[in-house]
C-alpha cells in the first residue's frame, strides 16, 4: 500500500478516536469533585487499536482541542482553566494511559487477558498522575483524594476495561484488513 495513503488513514483514524474521546467525555454521571464518564473507555480502545504512538497522538489531539477552547472535556469544559484545574492531571494522564495500553498490548499480547492487563496498567498510571495533580491543586491529602478521585471509579473502570478489551478484539481484524492498527 502507498505510504502516504496509509499515513492519511492513520491520521483520519486518530482524529476519529479524538472525536470518540470528546463524545465519551460527555457521557457522565456528575459527582461532587470528579465526574464519572466514559473517557477511559475511549482511551483504552484508542491505545489498543492504534498502538502506543498513534494512540498517544490521538489523545494529545483531544487534549489540545480542549486547551484551545473546543468544549471536549467532561461537562463540555475547555480551556487552560479546565486543563490545569483539579482534574487536569487525569486529562493529561489519558495520553500516558493510551501510550501504555498501546505499548503493553503489543508486548504482552493482543489477547483478552493481555489487553485487560495493559488497560489496568494504563488506568493505574492515569490514576497516579491525576491524583498527585489533584492533591497539588486542591491541597487535600492522599486518603481524601483517593476517596474523591479513585475509589468511586474502581468498579466502573473494571467494567470499561472488560468492554474495551472485548471490543478491541472484535475491531482488530477489520482495522488490519485496512492496513491500520498500531
Amino acid at each position: 500500500m502507498n505510504h502516504r495513503f496509509v499515513l492519511t488513514q492513520r491520521i483520519v483514524l486518530a482524529a476519529l478516536f479524538a472525536a470518540l474521546m470528546a463524545v465519551c467525555s460527555q457521557i457522565q454521571i456528575p459527582l461532587p469533585m470528579v465526574p464519572i464518564n466514559l473517557a477511559l473507555f475511549a482511551v483504552h480502545l484508542c491505545g489498543a487499536l492504534l498502538g502506543a504512538k498513534w494512540g498517544a497522538l490521538s489523545i494529545s489531539a483531544y487534549v489540545l482541542l480542549g486547551l484551545v477552547g473546543v468544549s471536549v472535556y467532561a461537562g463540555f469544559a475547555s480551556g487552560p482553566a479546565a486543563l490545569f484545574g483539579k482534574t487536569g492531571g487525569y486529562i493529561l494522564g489519558y495520553i500516558l494511559s493510551a501510550f501504555l495500553v498501546g505499548l503493553l498490548s503489543r508486548r504482552i499480547g493482543f489477547t483478552f487477558k493481555g489487553l485487560c492487563l495493559s488497560m489496568l496498567v494504563g488506568v493505574v498510571a492515569c490514576y497516579a498522575f491525576g491524583t498527585v495533580w489533584f492533591m497539588a491543586v486542591t491541597g487535600l491529602n492522599l486518603m481524601t483524594s483517593l476517596a474523591y478521585c479513585v475509589i468511586p471509579f474502581l468498579l466502573g473502570d473494571a467494567v470499561k476495561i472488560v468492554l474495551a478489551a472485548l471490543l478491541a478484539l472484535r475491531l482488530k481484524k477489520p482495522l488490519q484488513a485496512l492496513g491500520l492498527g498500531g
